[in-house]
């Protein structure tokens, strides 16, 4: 065999390179792959911590809050159940939207309006102790948050890396639970305390516009800042129709809906009710319920991401059926249960609140599951999910609204629990996606 020519060495116009420049950016690189982190999305991920840190704020003392503007606890979760109903069509018209107009767009959208309507509660419907008012503005806010993150959860399915999209999306939960309640819940029983109830509302407003800003301005990737659909097929009102008829027309989609639904209803609904349960009938204090709070969703965070790339590694379907629904419904009456036996014991709760936020984690590799069904109507695919996630910010506190006065807590428990259970039936309709290769 002959040998090729030399090629002559010519040497480069911008000069040598020095001995540390090009290792420079390169551990930062490795560690971010590794973790698989999708390093062009990465302020998009900071940016969902600091909206959601500032949207969960409220979450663990804005109900005792309400009641003690002389609410009644039944008006409160009226409103909180308007709230979720305005979640469930912002989580709805996130994904279809994001087809049309493009996920920055939508998360705009989403910032602009929960910024708005904040500020409306609190220079108007609290100041005048306006029932109506505050149903309004906070109700109708619950719009906000779901444009925002589910957005980018649509830009994330768009541009990630579809062999480690799974862990992608850990990164996401990751982020969002980091945010609502984790530090949510640790700045609230620090500020509450400090500056008070009502005060500690406008600083989760500058949280909330600081996150948005980091998202909107730094996240330069370039899918997400165009409509996702051809050019020819960006009707807003086809898009809204089929994010509606997919529901039906692909029947798996629908069951993969209704096992996201299950997914947080459980969650959204202890959080509106447990509340009243741990301090007037276990004698926990308020600031304890907030730390409870805070374990339970710091384990969510490990754990969406363990399950992540669990779901990569092992079986998508078999993670959200055992360490999903199966782990949430014993996690779910472990809440109850176990502090009830025990008492105001911080450590006990502690341990069946971190049991049942592992639990919540395990429902993280649905997404790819579901657009693995219609892999052309991704964003479609994605409504009908994020419409499931909004509808059970919804659905957890009716449930508790309508059962708590003729179960009780245990009986509202054991419907969460049973739900759960449920969700592991209907996600055997959801066939393994085929492997992607590298």
């Amino acid at each position: 065999m002959s040998q090729a020519p030399a090629t002559p060495h010519r040497p480069s116009s911008a000069g040598p390179t020095p001995p540390d420049a090009a290792p420079a950016g390169r551990p930062r690189r490795a560690a971010l792959d590794r973790a698989g982190l999708p390093r062009p999305l990465l302020w998009g991920y900071a940016g969902l911590v600091l909206f959601m840190t500032g949207d969960g704020i409220e979450t663990g003392y804005l109900s005792p809050y309400l009641v003690g503007l002389g609410f009644s606890e039944g008006a409160v979760g009226a409103v909180f159940t308007v709230y979720g109903a305005a979640a469930a069509l912002g989580a709805f018209l996130a994904g279809a939207l994001a087809d049309a107009w493009g996920p920055r767009r939508v998360m705009a959208i989403g910032a602009a309006f929960w910024a708005g309507c904040h500020v409306l509660l609190l220079t108007t419907a609290i100041p005048l102790g306006s029932y109506p008012l505050i149903m309004a503005t906070y109700g109708v806010r619950g719009l906000g948050y779901p444009l925002f993150a589910y957005g980018f959860l649509v830009w994330i399915m768009a541009a990630a890396p579809q062999r480690g999209i799974g862990t992608a999306l850990g990164w996401f939960w990751f982020s969002f639970t980091l945010g609502l309640p984790t530090l949510g819940s640790l700045l609230a029983s620090a500020l509450v305390p400090a500056v008070g109830a009502y005060e500690t509302l406008w600083i989760s407003l500058a949280l909330v516009l600081t996150g948005a800003a980091l998202a909107l301005v730094l996240l330069r990737e370039p899918t997400g800042r165009r409509p996702l659909l051809p050019a020819g097929q960006r009707d807003v009102r086809a898009a809204l129709r089929g994010s509606v008829t997919i529901l039906f027309s692909r029947p798996r989609i629908g069951a993969g809906a209704a096992v996201r639904l299950i997914n947080t209803t459980s969650q959204f609904g202890l959080w509106v009710f447990l509340p009243f349960y741990f301090t007037d009938s276990l004698g926990f204090e308020l600031s304890q319920w907030l730390r409870l709070l805070s374990v339970m969703m710091g384990a969510n965070l490990v754990f969406v991401l363990l399950f992540g790339r669990l779901g990569d590694r092992w079986s998508k379907r078999r993670t959200v059926m055992w360490c999903g629904g199966v782990l949430s419904a014993g996690g779910c009456l472990a809440l109850y249960y176990l502090p009830t036996a025990a008492g105001p014991d911080f450590l006990v709760a502690s341990l069946a609140a971190g049991l049942f936020g592992a639990g919540l984690a395990g429902y993280v590799p649905l997404p790819p599951l579901m657009t693995a069904r219609a892999p052309e109507r991704k964003g479609q695919v994605m409504a009908a999910y994020s419409l499931g996630a909004g509808a059970s910010v919804a659905l957890g506190p009716l449930l508790g609204t309508l059962f708590l006065g003729p179960l009780g807590v245990e009986g509202v428990v054991w419907i969460y629990a049973g739900l759960h259970l449920l969700s592991t039936l209907l996600v055997r309709f959801l066939p393994e996606p085929a492997p992607v290769r590298p």
